[in-house]
C-alpha cells in the first residue's frame, strides 16, 4: 500500500518551525531592547556646578580720601617753665630755637682711664691684694688674702638670707657660683652668679653687690681689676 503525505502533515512541520523562527526573532529583538536600555542608563553627567566657569563677582572699587597733611606745630612765642619745687627759679624760654652746643665745664673734666685699658688680674695672681677693711695693718700680701677671703666669708655668712632656701621649696645642699670683680677705685661691679633659683642669683647678686668699699688692688705698681670668685654653699634642713 503506498504512503501518500498530506498537505496536514506538512502545516503542522510548518507550524512548529515558523513558531521556533518566531521565538527566536523575539528574543533578539528583546535583548536589542536590554542592550539600549542599559547604553542610556549608562551616560555619564558631569556636574556643571564643580567643572563650569565661574561666575566673576562684581567688587566695587573703593576710594579712600586723600588724608590732609598734618599741620605743622606753631612755635609759641613764649613757654613757661613750672618746677616742681616751689625754691626752684623759674625759667622763662623765649625762643624756640635749640643751642646744640653742649655747655662744658672746663673745670669739672677730669682725664678717665678706659677699663678696656684697665689690666685684669685674678685674685689668686695679684701681687698687691685688695684691702678688706679690717686687714690695713697685715704685713704681707698672704696675709692680706687670708684676712679678705675671711672677711668676705663672714660678710655672706651674716647677710645671705638663708632661708629663701626653703621657702623656695628647695631641699639639700645648695650651690651659688660667684664672681665679681674690684675696680681701680675699690667699688664692686661686674657681678655674676649661677644657681638653681632666679631668686638665689637675685639674692646673692645683692649680698655681694653690699659689700664695703675697699683699696684697690695693684699690679707692678699700678692700679688693676681684680677678679674674685667665691661659692655660696648652704644647707635647707628637712
Amino acid at each position: 500500500m503506498e504512503v501518500k503525505k498530506t498537505t496536514k502533515a506538512d502545516l503542522n512541520k510548518r507550524t512548529v518551525l515558523f513558531l521556533q523562527i518566531g521565538l527566536i526573532l523575539v528574543l533578539l529583538m528583546a535583548y536589542f531592547v536590554v542592550q539600549w536600555r542599559s547604553y542610556e542608563k549608562a551616560e555619564i553627567v558631569q556636574d556643571q556646578s564643580l567643572n563650569g566657569p565661574v561666575d566673576e563677582l562684581e567688587i566695587p572699587i573703593t576710594i579712600l580720601p586723600t588724608p590732609p597733611p598734618p599741620k605743622l606745630p606753631v612755635a609759641p612765642d613764649e613757654i613757661k617753665l613750672i618746677p616742681d619745687d616751689e625754691d626752684k627759679e623759674e625759667d622763662l624760654i623765649k625762643s624756640s630755637e635749640i643751642d646744640t652746643e653742649p655747655i662744658v665745664n672746663v673745670d669739672a673734666i677730669k682725664e678717665v682711664r678706659k677699663d678696656d685699658e684697665i689690666e685684669t688680674v685674678p685674685f689668686i695672681l695679684i701681687e698687691d691684694v685688695p684691702i678688706f677693711p679690717g686687714c690695713e695693718n697685715l704685713s704681707n700680701n698672704t696675709e692680706r688674702k687670708d684676712c679678705m677671703s675671711e672677711k668676705i666669708t663672714k660678710f655672706i655668712n651674716k647677710e645671705f638670707n638663708v632661708e629663701l632656701g626653703s621657702q623656695l621649696g628647695l631641699k639639700g645642699i645648695n650651690k651659688i657660683n660667684v664672681m665679681f670683680k674690684i675696680d681701680t677705685n675699690g667699688d664692686i661691679i661686674d657681678v655674676l652668679t649661677r644657681a638653681p633659683h632666679p631668686k638665689l642669683e637675685q639674692e646673692a647678686q645683692r649680698v655681694i653687690q653690699a659689700l664695703p668699699k675697699m683699696k684697690p688692688g695693684k699690679q707692678r705698681g699700678n692700679p688693676v681689676i681684680v677678679q674674685y670668685a667665691i661659692p655660696i654653699i648652704f644647707k635647707v634642713q628637712d
